[in-house]
């Protein structure tokens, strides 16, 4: 029976190697689905408030729809479903250029901008109904007003849940896995394939998923703090 030994995966050139690489590409997914994920929020709430109620139920629905099944699900059908059912040139595309993070990234910045969404909603609700009167008034259109107004407001009232979920979209890039991209958890899997060192290859990833949360979490909690201090909020 083999003893605890970190030594034996860290002092191998090949499996740091192997731990950055996955770190590298855990960020790409993370960042790639959080730029997807808020953009696409930002285009979701622009259309729950837009007039008339079809936008509305189309954001509702949508935003039913992943809340209520699972992310993994959500890959696994982009990846082996969707994927499947495009023409071959471009299948052929993605497959030359990492198809595995590129599904990735669309289905978890599909799912996230659902969360997204609906942290900003909570954060334009909290604003004066005034505000966007006074917009209005002002000369903006509908649009105008909810770039240059709601929306800034929206965000900075939004920032701790939407910090909390940018946390989550961090951790849930390990779901990745299971369309085959080379995250963090894939390294780590590899890595105790090889060893057979399963609790020092796993507690090395949980390790480096937690220093990386609180990481995003204290950057958060920066970026909140400094928002407040421009606003003149104090504690």
């Amino acid at each position: 029976m083999k003893g605890f030994d970190l030594s034996a995966i860290l002092g191998n050139p090949d499996y740091v190697s192997m731990l950055l690489h996955g770190i590298e590409m855990t960020f790409i997914i993370a960042i790639g689905s959080w730029v997807l994920a808020m953009t696409l929020a930002v285009l979701l709430l622009a259309l729950r408030f837009s007039p008339g109620g079809i936008g509305n139920a189309i954001v509702t629905a949508y935003v039913s729809y992943h809340r209520n099944v699972p992310t993994l699900v959500q890959l696994v059908l982009w990846y082996f479903g969707i994927f499947t059912l495009m023409p071959s040139g471009i299948s052929g595309w993605l497959v030359n250029h990492n198809a595995e993070a590129i599904f990735a990234v669309i289905g978890l910045g599909l799912c996230q901008a659902a969360y997204f969404s609906e942290d900003l909603r909570s954060g334009l609700r909290s604003i004066s109904s005034g505000q966007m009167e006074a917009a209005r008034a002002l000369g903006h259109g509908y649009l105008s007003a909810m770039r240059y107004v709601m929306i800034p407001q929206g965000v900075r009232n939004a920032l701790p849940p939407l910090i909390n979920h940018t946390v989550s979209l961090f951790k849930n890039s390990s779901l990745a896995i299971v369309v085959g991209a080379s995250e963090l958890t894939h390294a780590v899997k590899e890595i105790e394939n090889v060893t057979f060192r399963t609790f020092e290859s796993y507690l090395i990833g949980t390790v480096l998923y937690l220093f990386f949360s609180l990481l995003i979490m204290a950057g958060g909690a920066y970026l909140t703090w400094r928002v407040d201090h421009a606003r003149g909020v104090r504690p």
